[in-house]
């Protein structure tokens, strides 16, 4: 399938690493502008070195490195103003951030609270504030959430993160329907247990509160995933870039679940 996407500007924050990566990786091989957005300067390079050798030859595509701590107002301004000098108007944005730290929600300060909101939903809603202006103008941008299959069923000692993109999600399903007209959608992708490195560190945080091995972990979380296994990161980052798609034009206010089956409920 064409995706239709090739030439377009994209933004993918936090894509240094894990999930961000691999929706930039997706992005880059359909031909899209990518923008490697992260507070590793040295590993944002790398990365736009890597996808310049492999896509070399591909119609569109092209790709540079910003460092940013997108945290922060002033982050978050240099890397949508970088984007747009050296890639053109941003028509995808992948909004993505590091997970917040485990912990009850019996246990939870209201500095943790704060947090949810000031690591998961406040970066989000200032990135969208500067790109979707120019998006309905144009009456064509996708915007793509990375979340987390708490959105949907809250995960167990990670309270911080169930109630920040809990209610990140209930932002965008708002904004989704208010930007539909002028060809702007707005989905999120939830992960199950996808191998990246934010899985290993939960894993060993698991082990450690149970007095086991990151490995038992593993093995007793791929007996509740139906597919039996951890995703790769390569078939998440092909769901999200389908979500930016020109034929995902009729799909908006979703929240698409890649996760082996995990979630149970329809």
């Amino acid at each position: 399938m064409d995706l239709g996407i090739a030439g377009k500007t994209a933004l993918v924050a936090a894509s240094t690493g894990g999930l961000g990566l691999a929706v930039a990786r997706a992005l880059a091989a359909e031909g899209v502008r990518v923008a490697i957005v992260g507070r590793r300067r040295d590993r944002a390079k790398e990365i736009v070195g890597e996808l310049q050798e492999s896509h070399a030859g591909t119609a569109g595509f092209d790709a540079v490195a910003i460092e940013a701590d997108l945290t922060t107002p002033e982050g978050i301004g240099s890397a949508v103003e970088q984007t747009i000098a050296d890639l053109g108007p941003i028509d995808i944005l992948v909004l993505n951030g590091p997970g917040p730290k485990p912990g009850a929600a019996a246990a939870l300060s209201s500095e943790d609270v704060a947090s949810a909101f000031d690591l998961l939903v406040k970066p989000q809603h200032a990135l969208i504030s500067h790109v979707l202006p120019g998006m309905r103008e144009r009456r064509w941008g996708r915007i793509v959430a990375l979340g987390s299959s708490g959105v949907v069923a809250p995960l167990p000692n990670l309270a911080v993160s169930n109630t920040g993109r809990a209610a990140l999600a209930g932002y965008l399903k708002t904004l989704a329907a208010e930007v539909a007209l002028d060809g702007v959608t707005v989905n999120m992708v939830l992960p199950g247990r996808i191998a990246t490195d934010r899985v290993a560190e939960l894993d060993q945080a698991a082990a450690k509160r149970r007095g086991t091995t990151a490995h038992e972990i593993e093995l007793e979380s791929r007996k509740s995933i139906p597919a039996r296994r951890y995703g790769e990161p390569a078939e998440f980052g092909a769901a999200a870039a389908f979500l930016c798609s020109a034929p995902a034009s009729y799909i908006t206010g979703v929240a698409l679940r890649c996760d082996g089956g995990l979630i149970r409920s329809l």
